[in-house]
């Protein structure tokens, strides 16, 4: 799998469950959302502009995902929602490896462009680094239509949170018949 497959398993909608660590302050706190990814195509408006933004030519992007969410943790009452768009660049000579240009940060709510990997079991590896903080997150297919994420975030030089989320796809996809 690479990363454009990974991208198309991903697309449509999905219930998300979140189990958050803050290892701080020795908390755990369970979250809720709605995760609507649509693929974008490599000319699309979108995908361009992001292109554009990081000054990369919008020929090496490899596809496009806009992400949108909403949800709820249970430590507040506050709805979380948005959504950003997502573009991976292959490195030169790679297959398996890039940036993945963001939009919108998921940890600081600012553009930011990560790193990413895929294994050769086919989980994606996100990696990115903050003005103040660092995430690493995990993604991987336990069946079509069930997706694994696990995330650690580390502040000022130590851990400070840790997730394990489980998102379902609402609707469920059937294999193409030849």
């Amino acid at each position: 799998m690479d990363i454009r497959d990974f991208f198309a398993q991903s697309a449509g909608r999905w219930f998300s469950q979140r189990t958050s660590h803050h290892l701080a302050f020795k908390q755990t706190e369970s979250g809720k959302s709605q995760l609507t990814i649509e693929l974008l195509s490599v000319d699309d408006p979108a995908v361009i502009a992001l292109c554009q933004q990081y000054d990369m030519d919008p020929a090496w992007a490899v596809c496009g995902a806009r992400v949108s969410w909403d949800g709820t943790m249970e430590w507040d009452s506050e709805k979380h929602e948005g959504s950003t768009v997502l573009v991976p660049i292959m490195d030169q000579g790679s297959r398996m490896e890039g940036k993945l240009l963001r939009e919108m940060g998921y940890a600081e709510k600012a553009p930011v462009a990560g790193r990413f990997s895929m294994g050769s079991d086919g989980a994606l590896t996100l990696i990115t680094e903050y003005e103040t903080m660092y995430s690493e997150e995990r993604l991987w297919f336990a069946s079509p239509n069930l997706r694994l994420r696990t995330s650690i975030l580390k502040r000022f030089g130590g851990f400070s949170m840790a997730s394990f989320c489980s998102e379902i796809r609402l609707g469920v996809t059937q294999p193409a018949h030849s």
